[in-house]
């Protein structure tokens, strides 16, 4: 067999350095002083835990401008045996950067990938007036092709900090259009072992519709409803062998030895052709589930253990 061409502690990341990826594993506690990979899509990233290449892979799953990353999403649904084993949130701004001596007045071209031109066109709109757009594939690529040798653009829109990797300048801070837009990053990991419960956590599972029919959706939701389970995150992805047929990749608020949280799993089993478990891991965020008490794991046990006894013919505690 032959041996992974990386250190097995290694973490990947969709680089190269600067990107808000490369920020999300600087919160990675156990990345600290571990060698990290340069990757240039998510499906590589996860073919390097996949592989051993990396022990782990940082990858954005979802923006709170734009939604879910369908390429995160969609590959997570395609490459099996990973799981989410945390996540991390990464405050989302830009800055305009344009070659030493250029001044905003002489930008009429904008190099900006098209996630992050969506971001700051407002800004741009209002203060680079009747400007071209020049889309880039990464945030840091569209400041990196500012110093070829034959620039296409004058100035491009980047990450804070991209100063510290190229020799640019920076025309404006602070021009993304929401100041409080934030990108959500997970940790995924080959282990199968499941992070300790906290009290905050979250439980991510991509689930398939049996059939399209009338109220397939709702059928899947009240798994969740009926057991007083909170969704963070309902997003569908075509599954892409026929029209109508869909996948659902979806956040529950809870971990899977939460009571409640076990129950619906395993009614999804019941309806679900193919329930795909990411894993439960502490929320970045810290903020602890509210369960009213007839969710609490205690109701639950209490339900099983009166079900139990009129089984086993002992008398109705009522």
């Amino acid at each position: 067999m032959s041996q992974p061409d990386v250190a097995s502690d290694t973490y990947s990341y969709l680089g190269p350095a600067g990107t808000f990826t490369e920020a999300a594993l600087k919160l990675v506690d156990a990345a600290a002083g571990k060698p990290w990979r340069s990757v240039n899509n998510v499906g590589e990233a996860l073919d390097d835990v996949v592989s051993g290449r990396s022990v782990g892979a940082v990858i954005a799953i979802e923006n709170s401008v734009d939604g879910g990353v369908s390429a995160t999403q969609d590959a997570l649904a395609r490459i099996p045996g990973v799981r989410i084993v945390g996540e991390y949130l990464v405050p989302v701004d830009f800055v305009l950067v344009a070659r030493p001596g250029t001044a905003l007045a002489d930008v009429r071209t904008v190099n900006a990938h098209p996630v992050a031109y969506a971001q700051t066109h407002h800004w741009l709109e209002a203060n680079v007036r009747g400007h071209g757009h020049i889309p880039a594939s990464s945030n840091v690529a569209a400041a990196a092709a500012l110093l070829d040798d034959h620039p296409t653009a004058d100035a491009a829109v980047a990450p804070p900090g991209i100063t510290d990797h190229y020799d640019l300048a920076v025309l404006a801070d602070s021009i993304g259009d929401n100041a409080s837009a934030v990108t959500r990053f997970v940790l995924v990991s080959k282990t199968l072992s499941i992070p300790s419960r906290t009290g905050s956590d979250k439980t991510s599972v991509i689930v398939e519709l049996p059939a399209d029919h009338p109220g397939a959706l709702v059928d899947m939701l009240e798994q969740f409803a009926t057991r007083g389970i909170n969704m963070g995150l309902l997003s569908s992805r075509p599954i892409g062998d026929e029209l109508g047929r869909y996948r659902f990749v979806i956040d529950l608020d809870g971990h899977v030895l939460d009571e409640r949280v076990a129950d619906a799993l395993l009614g999804l089993r019941r309806f679900s052709p193919r329930v795909t478990f990411l894993g439960s891991y502490p929320r970045a965020d810290r903020q602890e589930s509210e369960v009213p008490l007839r969710y609490s794991d205690e109701a639950f046990v209490e339900a099983r253990d009166w079900l139990r006894a009129i089984v086993a013919g002992e008398p109705d505690a009522g």
